[in-house]
C-alpha cells in the first residue's frame, strides 16, 4: 500500500514510471508488483488530472494558443476516452506532462481514468515482469517483456511517422516556392 502511494505520488511529480514498474516487479514480483504499479498509475494519474483542473484549468486555458496545442485539447476534449487510451498504449511519451495536458482539456474525469488503467496495463506490466526477472537476464520470460516493450516502441514511431507525412506534404504545399 505505501509503495503504491508513493508510486502515485512520484508519477505526479515527473519520476519516470518505468523505473518504479522495474522497482515494483524486483521488490514484490510479477503479479503483485503489476497491482501496485497499475494502481499506482491511476492514482498519480488521478493526482496531476486533478491538481492540474484545481490549479491550472483555468489559468492555462487562454495560454492555449498554438495551432497544436488547439489541436490536441480539441482532440482530447471530443474523443477523450480513444485519445487517451492510445496516448497510454504507446510508450514514450511523457506520462505526467499528459495528465496536465489533458487537466486543461474539457474530457471527463471516468474516461480520463478509465483510459489510463486500460492503456497503461501491458507496458506496465511488461515493465514489471521485466523487473521481476532482472536478476536472469537471458531468460525467456525477461527477453519476452523486453521484445513487447521494443515493439510497443516501434510501433508508437511507426504510427508518428505516419501521420507526420500528411502533414509535412500540406506544409509543404503551403509555403510558396523560392524564384530560382
Amino acid at each position: 500500500m505505501l509503495f503504491t502511494v508513493a508510486y502515485g505520488l512520484c508519477t505526479a511529480a515527473f519520476v519516470p514510471r518505468p523505473v518504479l514498474n522495474i522497482a515494483a516487479g524486483a521488490l514484490f514480483g510479477a503479479p503483485l508488483g503489476t497491482a501496485a504499479s497499475l494502481t499506482g498509475t491511476v492514482l498519480g494519474s488521478a493526482v496531476a488530472f486533478g491538481l492540474g483542473r484545481l490549479l491550472g484549468q483555468d489559468a492555462l486555458r487562454p495560454l492555449v494558443r498554438g495551432r497544436w496545442l488547439k489541436a490536441v485539447d480539441r482532440q482530447l476534449s471530443r474523443h477523450g476516452f480513444r485519445s487517451m487510451l492510445a496516448v497510454r498504449l504507446f510508450p514514450g511519451l511523457p506520462f505526467a506532462a499528459m495528465n496536465y495536458c489533458a487537466a486543461v482539456s474539457r474530457m471527463g474525469w471516468l474516461p480520463f481514468l478509465l483510459a489510463t488503467a486500460v492503456g497503461s496495463a501491458p507496458n506496465t506490466a511488461a515493465y514489471v515482469i521485466a523487473g521481476s526477472h532482472a536478476t536472469s537476464p537471458t531468460s525467456p520470460v525477461f527477453l519476452a517483456a523486453m521484445a513487447f516493450i521494443a515493439v510497443t516502441g516501434i510501433a508508437a514511431v511507426a504510427v508518428a511517422w505516419r501521420r507526420r507525412g500528411p502533414a509535412l506534404a500540406a506544409r509543404a504545399r503551403r509555403r510558396p516556392r523560392e524564384k530560382s
